[in-house]
């Protein structure tokens, strides 16, 4: 009760941020989560949790670090810092230059899950980084390419060029016991390849460090293994590995007043990232499953105001139209109590058995209703009600979404103009360009104070803020100067 009580009054933040600036956020009284991580196995040899256990008298988890850290991975991002339109016009006023660009550094860690380079980190580590590089425990360094992310469990995949890499096995989450020994693997400050022990303090622990946001497809899982293994910023990414050395979970989160470990620490299960990261490798987005209902826990109170003596379980108190659930025969007032044949306690749970699944998925949903157990065949679907494969967002291509034929502008047009870097609009057609006004000739400067000097470059910034708009600054031959927002 007591430890409950504690992670109830423990305020959450995601490291993310801080990551992304090679430090943590402090604050002087709150405490909050600092760090997070999760991870994936594309290949279908996975292997079981094993079982081992062992005595008091005799601990000895060299075996299972020796068979990890070479599978475990630093990761260093470098990304472009923006200064505020303020920040740089005060610059340019005192200075009568343009402020250089500075690049941040992060760094976090990784679990390799393929012998041919791929490797799981979290979303939060790589997040709008311009350049990822990795080093592997023996000091070979390679820069990553980013394969696909996933805000909603905070996961993502990057991929070197190399063979015959340590991949991780990987073990079974479900089989994982309150009390068990475990040890955390990572970099935490930049020291490589540490190892830490403590045992699973809990499951299916919901810590609110993510929010959810209809309008940007995010709809947070988190069903946490709650762990005492010590766990520190840098951590993020890295492998948590019961004691024959199989991965169990990613360490994501701690609970923290001081941005470093105080007491608690927080892993993604195992079994959901092998379904995010496998989904990642293959489609480049998760096809991520939904049962349309909406839930919350039981408890004494609810079950006097239902009349029931049941206190397990999840209360459906609402139904999607359309949703799997209500098409299923599910109804406001069922208590779920299994999915398959796993229990069903808490909202967090019930979140992670459907993460397991695909849209077109069927499973048995167990239920209470008026008293009696029931056992309801589901077929899950997708966010937009289908059980069809969700695509990748297309990436934008210079002649379709921008409408707009691109050229570099001679060293003349640039000097001419006071300026040293751009891309010159030389044709418009149908697309967005265009459509916010912007005329032939207009030479494109900046886009999100972030400076142009070729297509490529526009291209990728764009495609990096896909879904939100950004602003697009430049000149025009004749020397003025325009501003435009554009929705992306």
């Amino acid at each position: 009760m007591e430890s409950k009580q504690i992670i109830k009054s423990v305020s959450v933040a995601i490291l993310g941020g801080a990551i992304a600036l090679g430090g943590s956020f402090l604050f002087k009284d709150e405490p909050k989560i600092v760090e997070k991580v999760i991870i994936e196995q594309p290949s279908s040899n996975l292997v079981n949790y094993s079982g081992i256990t062992l005595s008091s008298q005799n601990m000895d988890f060299t075996v299972a670090a020796e068979g990890t850290v070479n599978s475990v991975v630093h990761i260093l991002t470098e990304t472009t810092a923006k200064m505020s339109s303020d920040e740089e016009a005060f610059y340019e006023f005192f200075y009568g230059k343009r402020r250089p660009q500075r690049a941040q550094r992060g760094t976090g860690s990784g679990v390799i899950i393929s012998d041919d380079g791929y490797i799981v980190t979290n979303n939060h580590v790589v997040a709008g980084a311009d350049k990822v590089n990795v080093t592997l425990n023996d000091n070979k360094q390679y820069e990553a390419t980013v394969v696909g992310t996933d805000p909603s469990t905070d996961l993502a995949v990057i991929k070197i060029e190399e063979e015959g890499l340590t991949g991780i096995e990987l073990g079974n989450s479900d089989d994982v016991k309150i009390g068990e020994w475990v040890l955390a693997v990572g970099n935490p400050f930049n020291l490589t390849s540490t190892v830490t022990a403590g045992i699973v303090s809990a499951k299916s622990r919901s810590i609110n460090i993510m929010q959810q946001n209809s309008a940007k497809n995010l709809f947070p899982i988190e069903s946490f293994i709650q762990t005492d293994a010590a766990v520190n910023p840098g951590n993020s990414g890295g492998a948590l590995v019961n004691t024959a050395g199989e991965l169990v979970g990613i360490n994501t989160a701690i609970a923290s007043k001081t941005g470093s470990y105080s007491g608690y620490s927080f892993a993604v299960p195992v079994n959901l990232m092998k379904k995010v990261t496998a989904d990642l490798i293959k489609y480049g987005v998760v096809q991520r499953a939904f049962i349309g209902v909406s839930i919350q826990e039981m408890n004494q109170d609810l079950a006097n105001e239902l009349s029931v003596s049941n206190t397990e379980g999840v209360y459906v108190n609402g139904l999607s139209d359309g949703g799997a659930a209500k098409d299923a025969g599910i109804e406001v007032g069922d208590v779920i109590i299994k999915i398959e044949d796993k229990e069903v306690k808490s909202v967090a749970s019930l979140q992670e058995q459907v993460g397991n699944h695909q849209p077109g998925d069927k499973i048995n949903v167990g239920l209470y209703r008026s008293g009696n157990y029931k056992i309801i065949p589901v077929t899950l679907k997708n966010l937009d009600g289908t059980t069809d494969v969700v695509s990748k967002p297309k990436e934008l291509e210079k002649n379709e979404l921008l409408g707009a034929k691109l050229v570099i502008p001679s060293k003349k047009e640039l000097s001419s103009l006071g300026i040293d870097n751009g891309v010159k609009v030389e044709s418009l057609s149908k697309g967005k360009l265009r459509n916010i006004g912007i005329e032939k000739g207009f030479i494109i400067t900046k886009v999100d104070k972030t400076k142009i000097s070729s297509e490529k470059e526009l291209e990728k910034i764009l495609n990096k803020n896909k879904g939100e708009g950004v602003l697009i600054e430049g000149i025009y031959p004749n020397g003025m100067k325009a501003f435009y927002g554009v929705g992306m």
